[in-house]
């Protein structure tokens, strides 16, 4: 999902995270094994709704495009 480089970096902020807020070492095994849990149990419920947001998005642009369209439509005499 995250390339090493972006797993390696929010692995140090979760250990950074409970050092900080929780007063509590977490190893490296142990960021790596809570992220993994995090992005199975929480990953979908963001994947989704960034889903939602991004259609939210469309809708509002294809909206705009009808509208704009409509003002440029052309009268029919017929």
């Amino acid at each position: 999902m995250f390339d090493t480089k972006k797993r390696a970096a929010i692995v140090s902020e979760l250990q950074k995270y409970f050092e900080q807020e929780l007063e509590t070492d977490l190893g490296q095994f142990d960021a790596e094994f809570l992220l993994d849990f995090l992005i199975k149990k929480l990953g979908p419920a963001f994947y989704n709704q960034g889903l939602e947001d991004a259609k939210g998005v469309l809708d509002r642009r294809v909206a705009d495009i009808a509208d704009e369209l409509y003002e440029i439509e052309m009268p029919d005499d017929l």
